[in-house]
């Protein structure tokens, strides 16, 4: 039997549910090695303009990303789902090393596979300078 990443497709309202909380608990953790594991080996990735492909590059990435995006703190919601996809939108709030605070707003698109890992993943997102009176998250 192969390994599973509960819960698995075909997604209901309370396992959409599920599997965001799962994703956003997992990326307040800025942990790459653990994040990493949610996805296939060949995952596919756009985030912002650049695309990764594999579990190792997508590693990589999140290295660099809370390497930079220091203090960060994500929130997700669910915005619709059907069979093996969902899609969410989100904010976070980070801050530069310079101390400048920043909060990004996006939207995802998760495609998974019946295991219940993720194997694609197209994210857009912006970022607004904030003062750190403006923090919400």
């Amino acid at each position: 039997m192969k390994h599973k990443r509960l819960p698995v497709p075909p997604f209901t309202l309370e396992t959409a549910l599920q599997k965001v909380q799962a994703a956003e608990d997992a990326w307040n953790t800025r942990d790459p090695e653990k994040v990493c594991l949610a996805y296939t080996a060949d995952t596919e990735w756009r985030n912002r303009t650049e695309f990764l492909n594999g579990r190792e590059e997508v590693k990589q990435f999140l290295f660099r990303k809370w390497k930079k995006e220091l203090n960060y703190k994500l929130k997700k919601e669910l915005w619709g789902f059907r069979e093996n996809r969902i899609a969410v939108r989100f904010e976070y709030e980070w801050q530069d090393e310079s101390g400048n605070w920043f909060r990004s707003y996006g939207n995802e698109n998760w495609e998974f596979d019946e295991n219940g890992f993720m194997k694609k993943r197209f994210a857009s997102i912006n970022d607004l300078p904030i003062k750190e009176s403006e923090r919400k998250l």
